[in-house]
């Protein structure tokens, strides 16, 4: 028999992850817990919390000069494939 979740179920494990985060202080197991309901519920309110969550953990872990440099390389590959040769004339 296939085990369906409900979005209850989306909302005990995004309160598990974000007690984690926030009481436990663990931001890598709540690294792992918010990419998980985001995985199972991609759709979700709770996937749209933990998309805000690990925005809030990559600001909280990573330098600002290494998130700058990472927007900028996925910005440029996304624009060599997907724009219009720019012209200079």
């Amino acid at each position: 028999m296939e085990q369906t979740t409900s979005p209850a179920d989306a909302g005990l494990k995004y309160a598990e992850a974000y007690e984690t985060h926030y009481g436990a202080k663990n931001a890598h197991i709540a690294f792992v817990l918010y990419n998980r309901i985001i995985a199972e519920y991609p759709e979700s309110r709770e996937a749209d919390y933990c998309r805000s969550q690990l925005q809030n953990i990559l600001k909280a872990v990573v330098p600002k000069q290494k998130i700058a440099e990472a927007m900028q390389q996925l910005m440029t590959a996304h624009f060599e494939q997907t724009a219009a040769p720019v012209s200079t004339a």
